[in-house]
């Protein structure tokens, strides 16, 4: 569970990626707006089998916590096994993906214990212009959904549908709209924001929208995006991570593995010397930007060597925030009639994965010392510099962007001291 959004009676508990984070909110307005009360909205994860374990445990103790409230299960893992969700004593209704994002679904006369659609069936991304994001400093703009690959782990595509793209016009409205209610950084969310545009009129690129974005709303100080697959890197993405110092320096790329024989069975389209590359010519473009990268642990037919070169991979390109997933079986996918790695093999190379992680950012965090940054302050002492690391100063208010010198670490934090203007 990563984020809590209360709005009178009604709270919005949000699971997995930022675009859920997104959804949370459109789905709070609407729920406001349908006039309903005491009531909690789950979104869930169906990212691994893991995510949906928590999802339930989640909805299990929400209700006991508040056994009068209202419970209503949506999100990716309610999408695919809507009837689990509505068979749960807990859950009142269950609301599928397409339609979580509107607004008549929430209304009280549209209450049904199941309200779900073929995802695949889907041609539009929803679109809508959020008032704001609660307790928040940074808003995400979600600019497309779905996906079109079909790598053999991922569950993903069934739960979320093709892939759909916002116009850019709407895109810059909705910018404008919350750089002008005070938010000074926005997130570009999708579930593969990389294969943006092609669906759309004339086909721009994620790179040509980005530039658009820029240009149109000169008032936005700071853009950052989320994961970016690293076969979709062309010459318009480079050039705006180049040449644009408000895009973030930080690239999360969906990585999954360094090893050539698993980025095949996995059905990527990169291999590992793909991914070097990709990280070369970024930071040949933007010398300060940092990596971040998903890898997933103990996919199906890895071995120790294989996996070893899933790790040096960390070294090789220079990646500092990991994100690690142990793989998890999800039924329906090729992946899950392969050969499977040991249970304790999957959790010791994960173990070793997130270890490696830690050393790097441990690393990379002594070298921020004596350094200066602009530090994004999400509440009072406390903020996230331009490489997504977390900051802490004195003297600088929720919503500024402080110019600080970093001084010291302390708990996979930055302590720095403000520089006066």
């Amino acid at each position: 569970m990563n984020a809590l959004t209360k709005n009178s009676s009604i709270e919005v508990v949000n699971f997995g990626c930022r675009l859920n984070a997104y959804e949370s909110e459109v789905m709070r307005e609407h729920a406001t707006a349908a006039g309903l009360t005491n009531t909690i909205i789950v979104n869930t994860c169906a990212v691994t089998k893991e995510a949906e374990r928590q999802s339930q445990q989640a909805i299990r103790k929400l209700k006991r916590g508040n056994p009068t409230a209202t419970i209503i299960a949506t999100g990716c893992a309610a999408q695919l096994a809507p009837d689990t969700y509505a068979a749960m004593p807990e859950v009142a209704r269950v609301i599928g993906n397409e339609h979580k994002m509107k607004r008549e679904s929430f209304m009280p006369e549209n209450a049904v214990p199941i309200l779900t659609s073929d995802i695949m069936g889907v041609r539009e991304t929803a679109e809508h212009l959020i008032e704001g994001f609660d307790g928040r400093t940074r808003a995400f703009v979600q600019v497309q959904q779905g996906c079109d690959h079909r790598c053999t782990f991922c569950i993903i595509p069934f739960a979320r549908g093709n892939n759909r793209s916002v116009p850019m016009g709407r895109i810059v409205e909705e910018v404008r709209n919350l750089v002008a209610k005070g938010f000074k950084e926005v997130v570009i969310t999708g579930v593969d924001i990389t294969g943006y545009g092609g669906d759309l009129p004339g086909e721009p690129t994620l790179g040509q929208m980005l530039r658009r974005l820029l240009v149109a709303v000169p008032e936005l100080p700071r853009l950052r995006l989320s994961s970016i697959d690293p076969a979709e890197l062309d010459d318009d993405l480079l050039s705006v991570i180049a040449d644009s110092p408000r895009l973030m320096p930080h690239i999360h790329i969906s990585v999954q593995a360094g090893d050539d024989m698993i980025l095949k069975r996995m059905k990527r389209r990169h291999l590992r010397a793909d991914i070097i590359t990709f990280c070369t010519k970024v930071r040949r473009a933007r010398p300060d930007v940092v990596f971040g990268a998903d890898v997933i642990a103990g996919f199906p037919t890895e071995t120790e060597e294989m996996f070893a070169n899933s790790l040096r991979l960390v070294d090789d390109c220079g990646l500092t925030h990991l994100h690690v997933f142990p793989y998890s079986i999800r039924p329906g996918t090729p992946a899950a009639k392969m050969p499977q790695v040991h249970g304790a093999a999957i959790k010791e190379r994960a173990a070793r994965l997130r270890e490696k992680g830690r050393d790097a950012m441990a690393a990379y965090l002594r070298s921020r010392v004596g350094t200066q940054a602009n530090v994004l302050m999400e509440r009072d002492g406390a903020g996230q510099c331009e490489h997504y690391v977390p900051v802490r100063v004195d003297g600088a208010e929720a919503g500024e962007i402080a110019r600080v010198r970093i001084s010291a670490v302390e708990d996979a934090t930055l302590i720095g001291e403000r520089v006066n203007p």
